[in-house]
Formats: C-alpha cells, structure tokens, sequence
C-alpha cells in the first residue's frame, strides 16, 4: 500500500460547472419572470382569443340540425246529414175546400161578398144612412165550417133535418157560403130594405127570414115574389 492521495481535478472544470450552473438559473428566472409578466398584462393574447366550447382534440361542436316534424292533420269529420222522412201524400183537397181554407175574411165585412152584391149594397147603404137607418151586416159570407155547424145546431133545436133546413141550408146549397146573401140589422134596417131594396137589385128571399137579402133582380126592377121559406129552395 502506498499513501498516495488520488489527483485533484484542477480548478477549471470546477469553474467550469458552476458557470453553467448559474446560466441555466438566470435563463430559468427570466422565462419565470416572463411568464408571470404575460399572466398579468391586460393585452394577453389568451383574453383576445374567444372562449368556444370544443369537440375533440379542440375542434367546434357539430352544428344539431333541427329535422322539421310533419304535422299530420286530424280526420276531418264528415257530417252526416240525416235522411229526410218522406212526406206522405196527403189526399188532393177538391178545389172548392182549397179556396175555402184560403179565404181570410170576417162575417160582418162587406168586402167579403160577392162583387155584384157588395157594389149594390154599399149604394143602399149610403141611402139608407141619409134616410136615418143605417143598416148593419150581421152575418154575410160563411166558410162551409161555419155552416155546417149551424145546421147541426139547427137540427137539434127543431128536431129534424127538414125542418131544420127551412132555416139552415147545408153548405153546398147556401148562398151565404158563396158571398151571395147578407143577413141584415137592426129591425128598422130590415123594414128600409125590404121597401126600398128593388131600387138597388137587392131583393128579400124569405118570409120567415125578415132579415135575409140577395141580389136577384136588376137595380129598378121589381123584386120576385118571396118564397115561405128555404125548403122551397131545395125543392
């Protein structure tokens, strides 16, 4: 054994380290101090750039297009018409019924009558107004109702169908019915007429009906003789 010590390396590689050394911690403070500068300045370029959410690997989200929903339309309903009841053919009305259920008129009216009788009447009545009688229509035109109804009262009042006709004729056989005959008031309006009528076409028909009338002769004719009763009508 030798007490030889091992050769110290010289002084320049020593130096030589430390040198470096302290480059790499003054390059190290200055890229520190860099990045604390950039950190905090007001113009970094991170708060220039937008904030975008990404995708991967950094790239913008796929745009989600809205696939548009068809609207399907509700069933239409279709309205369901009802089937109109078929009328049933009501039995043809003779003409003489339908003219009857069309005449609107009132008993005690004028103008209901028939032409030639309502022109003369109404001459007899200006007359007889000036004579001091004025004459009233008590019962002028007649629906076949009516009629009717007044023969079968008259029928339970005297009894028999021929003896009731001697007051009431049937519809079909009533002037009254046809506008042709006037039943007049009051009594002193009969008795005018009854003298007076025959000037004007208006004549009495009865003798037991002081108050029944007809045109049967011409204004200033003499008027025919007057007959018992209707029952010589139907005869």
């Amino acid at each position: 054994m030798t007490n030889d010590l091992p050769p110290r390396r010289p002084f320049s590689v020593r130096a030589r380290l430390l040198s470096v050394t302290g480059v790499v911690v003054v390059a190290s403070l200055v890229i520190w101090h860099a990045q604390v500068i950039d950190l905090f300045s007001p113009d970094s370029a991170a708060d220039k750039q937008p904030v975008v959410a990404g995708g991967p690997n950094g790239s913008p989200p796929p745009v989600q297009q809205r696939i548009p929903v068809k609207k399907t339309a509700a069933p239409s309903k279709t309205p369901t018409t009802p089937a109109k009841p078929k009328k049933t053919p009501s039995p043809k009305a003779t003409k003489s019924t339908r003219a009857d259920e069309k005449t609107q008129y009132s008993e005690e009216s004028i103008e209901a009558l028939s032409p030639k009788l309502r022109s003369r009447l109404k001459k007899a009545m200006a007359a007889a107004k000036a004579a001091g009688v004025p004459i009233r229509i008590n019962s002028g035109r007649r629906s076949k109702a009516k009629q009717a109804r007044l023969l079968k009262e008259a029928i339970q009042k005297y009894g028999s169908y021929e003896e009731a006709t001697r007051w009431v004729l049937p519809p079909e056989k009533s002037m009254h019915v046809q506008g042709k005959a006037v039943d007049i008031a009051p009594q002193a309006a009969m008795a005018w007429l009854g003298k007076n009528g025959w000037k004007y076409g208006i004549c009495r028909r009865y003798d037991n009906e002081p108050w029944h009338f007809e045109a049967l002769t011409a204004p200033g004719t003499k008027c025919p003789p007057i007959e018992t009763n209707a029952v010589a009508e139907r005869g």
